[in-house]
């Protein structure tokens, strides 16, 4: 890890795993999720990890032409790095995952680095109405659902996003193992350095949420790493910030957004994802810490630059 303190705020504006009715302000339509991501910029947040949904009902959606449109409003109003999900949503196949970012080559793409249970169901006890009948059965269908990322699906990621379009990966890792499946496919040749890797915590099946996990996370990857890697972190609900801020302490980049945790602080919904971010950012710069640019990003992780399909 760099020794300079410019922290790289990430900003997840929708994903997948919330459903319209556990807030009204999570964004559904392209026109919402869009307006979303530039206040985030505007706040701070250099990089938007982007998913859509389906407009009418806000369910999640593989569909390439919602994040075309996507990107092109994004991108008039702000240089912020584009960072498409792979991760798609649990009514998805890995190839309709995969469909949107080899249509886009963007700069970056999330790249979740392991199978594993993916546990929502809990959910759906806390709701006793519903806007929309998908989102129960959406949520405890994952009971008996696994979240497949095998080692094929990594190396048909990479092939076509790495090695067809110069696209960077931001690995998402939610349990140690994780860390090691990277490494495997680094001592193969199929990684070049550096690595922006996100630590995941608190999500069902993965890593638990608890603050010697982060410590240990941050030892295995230097171990397996060293200076070739940035980190990043990111905890679900209810431990966001106080987990982004005590890995900021040790060294890590951020990860907020509504796709995270629907909160601001605790009993209060965030309005926007761009309340998190300037949440974050104040206490990043009370930390005396520099908020990275989009420019500076560009620079760190060795990307490719916005507008270019290939390396």
């Amino acid at each position: 890890m760099s020794s300079a303190r410019e922290v790289i705020i990430t900003c997840a504006v929708t994903g997948s795993i919330h459903t319209p009715t556990m807030s009204p302000y999570l964004p559904i339509t392209v026109a919402q999720i869009a307006s979303h991501a530039i206040e985030a910029a505007a706040a701070g947040a250099a990089v938007l990890h982007l998913h859509v949904r389906d407009p009418v009902d806000g369910r999640p959606s593989p569909d390439p032409a919602l994040f075309r449109d996507l990107v092109a409003i994004i991108s008039e109003k702000t240089d912020a790095v584009i960072n498409i999900s792979t991760g798609g949503g649990h009514n998805m196949t890995v190839q309709q995952r995969l469909e949107a970012a080899m249509a886009l080559k963007p700069e970056m793409a999330s790249l979740n680095m392991g199978s594993m249970n993916f546990g929502l169901y809990p959910a759906a006890e806390k709701f006793k109405t519903w806007k929309f009948d998908w989102e129960p059965r959406y949520l405890e269908n994952t009971r008996d659902f696994i979240f497949k990322n095998t080692f094929a699906d990594l190396e048909y990621a990479i092939d076509k996003l790495a090695n067809g379009a110069g696209t960077r990966f931001e690995f998402e890792c939610y349990d140690i193992g994780h860390l090691y499946n990277l490494a495997h496919l680094v001592d193969r040749g199929l990684l070049k350095p550096p690595f922006f890797v996100q630590s995941i915590f608190g999500i069902l099946g993965g890593i638990g949420a608890d603050p010697e996990n982060v410590m240990h996370m941050r030892r295995i990857a230097d171990k397996l790493f060293g200076k070739d890697y940035q980190w990043s972190v990111l905890a679900a609900g209810r431990h966001q910030m106080p987990f982004v801020t005590m890995a900021a302490t040790m060294g890590s980049h951020v990860r907020v957004g509504l796709e995270d945790s629907l909160y601001l602080r605790r009993g209060q919904l965030a309005e926007c994802n761009a309340d998190q971010v300037k949440l974050v950012r104040r206490l990043l710069e009370d930390l005396s810490y520099n908020i990275a640019t989009p420019a500076r990003v560009r620079q760190i992780l060795a990307l490719k630059g916005a507008h270019k399909d290939t390396p």
